[in-house]
Formats: C-alpha cells, structure tokens, sequence
C-alpha cells in the first residue's frame, strides 16, 4: 500500500503527534498527584497488554522475534527515553521540552558522523547548526530558565538517537508489531522490577488514588500505544520521507497543551528557537529517510521519531 494514500498517512502522522503531546501533557499534570514511577509503570503495562491481546489473535507466530537481543536493547533504550521524559515533564513546560527533544534528528546525524563513521554531506552540518542555534534560543544559558532540569531532554535526545540507529540496522528483520508488544513488554517488566524494589506502595497508590487520576492513566497508557500504532499504519500507506517532517506538529500540540492546561505560553524566544528547530529537524528527518530508502526499505519501528 506504500504511496497509495498520502493524505490519509499524514493525518495518522498528525494523530500521532498529538497523541504524544497529549500523553506528555498528561504526564505533567498527573506528576502532581501520582509517583512518576507509578505513571511509567502503567503507561508501558497498558502496551503490553494491549498488544499482547493484538498479537494473540496470530498466535505463536505474533510473538516470535527474530532478534530477541535487539528486542531487549531496544526497549530498554526506549523505557530510558521514557524516563527521562517523565521525570523532565515535571521540571519544564511541556512545550519547551518537546522542542529540545525534537533534536533527536540533529543527535542522529552527529552519531552517524562520529561513531558509525558515515559521511555526513554539507547540508545536514548546515541543519546540525541551525538546529542547536534554535535550541540555544529556548534554553538561553545563563539566563535561569531552566538550569540543570535542561539535562533531561536534552539526555532523552542522546539515548533516543543510540535507539533509532540500534533500529535502523535491524528493524528490517522484525515484525513492527512484534516489535512494538515486546517494546511494551520490556518497559512493563523493567518498571514493575523498579516499583517492587522501590520504598513506593504501587498498588496501594493506584487503590487510593481519586478516580480521576485514574482515568488520566489509562489515557497516558492508550496514547503512548495508539501513538506508536498510527506510525506504523501510517507507514504502510506514504513513504517515511513524506511522512516524518510531519511529525514536528508535536511542537503545536506541544504548545496548545500546556497554554489550555498549565496557562503557559512559550515566550518570543522560546516561539523563534521551536520554530527553528522545528523546521531544521523536519529536514533533517527527509534527508535521513532519503538517503536510508536509496540503500533499502524503511522499516515502521525504524523510522519511529518518537521517544514516548
């Protein structure tokens, strides 16, 4: 189906944005109230059981995995990004956060450069520059912004950028959906091992906590896997260099969540270094997938830019 239905592959790309800004301005609001531990463990339960449930309709065959080490490595790459996405969302806007983390392109290409040794044309340096510049615009130095909690996304970057270049050499082998209920799987384990180790009463946090805050759970959990759903259907219908610039729609979902829920506005500069980064890293996406399909297909868990 690949090409047959552009329009209908942005708009999943456009719901996966804002499933994703809608998840981490969840997360955000939720942090008030709930441990993040507790918030992390159900937003990846909720994956696994869904997709669980997804693939059991194939049988044993939805759960073979023809790499079970990149499994394993790959969710918990993916589980870290998480993490830090979690716990930065309770230091900074959400807005500005998702900016910084859409550097995750930029960080690529700099991987690319450094430790795969891959030749890196003049345009994507180009793109590398602008992009750090917008950055730079957000954050401001020096100016007491946002301090040492920047660390967060801008470590989310790092650790997402290991994860899309350990998928983009194997993710050609798996099943997407396989793929994504063992994602789910190795993020519910790890974070059920984390809460039982934990002084933190898990269930008996979830027993006493007011239904609404419930509700928001299942919400973070269904948005994190609907997010990463459309991805894959949205795949199969345009090809990832069309698709992924797209996906830098976040930074308006992004922005419209926190002014509805937080009443935060992102100031002038803040508008001019996102807007920046938005349309450096969009390029910097096509360029990636250009080159990626003149050598082979692009998988749908490889061409994932999100870290939620």
């Amino acid at each position: 189906m690949s090409g047959r239905h552009p329009a209908l592959g942005i708009t999943l790309i456009l719901t996966m944005a804002a499933c994703f800004a809608t998840l981490d301005t969840s997360v955000k609001y939720l942090g008030a109230a709930l441990p993040v531990l507790v918030i992390l463990w159900s937003r990846y339960l909720f994956q696994a059981v869904v997709m669980l449930v997804w693939q059991g309709r194939r049988g044993w065959a939805g759960f073979r995995a023809a790499r079970p080490g990149f499994q394993l490595l790959r969710g918990t790459l993916l589980l870290s990004t998480s993490c830090l996405s979690f716990f930065g969302l309770q230091y900074l806007p959400v807005a500005e956060f998702t900016a910084i983390a859409m550097l995750t392109p930029v960080m690529v290409t700099l991987l690319a450069a450094t430790v795969l040794h891959e030749k890196v044309s003049r345009l994507r340096w180009v793109l590398v520059g602008t992009a750090l510049a917008g950055a730079l615009m957000v954050v401001r130095p020096g100016s007491g912004l946002f301090g040492w909690a920047a660390a967060f996304p801008l470590g989310l970057t790092v650790a997402y950028a290991a994860f899309q270049v350990l998928t983009s050499r194997f993710a050609s082998v798996e099943d997407p959906y396989t793929t994504h209920f063992y994602t789910g799987l190795v993020g519910a384990v790890a974070a059920s091992a984390a809460l039982w180790v934990s002084p933190l009463d898990g269930w008996g946090t979830l027993l006493h906590a007011r239904a609404p805050d419930l509700g928001l759970l299942l919400l973070v959990g269904a948005m994190g896997t609907l997010g990463h759903l459309c991805l894959i259907l949205a795949l199969g219908m345009a090809p990832a260099s069309t698709l992924m610039p797209f996906s830098y729609s976040a930074l308006v979902f992004a922005t419209l969540g926190g002014a509805l829920v937080f009443r935060h506005v992102p100031d002038g500069w803040a508008m001019a270094g996102m807007a920046v980064i938005g349309a450096s890293g969009a390029a910097s996406v096509w360029l990636n997938m250009r080159e990626h399909l003149q050598h082979r297909p692009v998988s749908p868990v490889a061409a994932d830019t999100v870290g939620d």
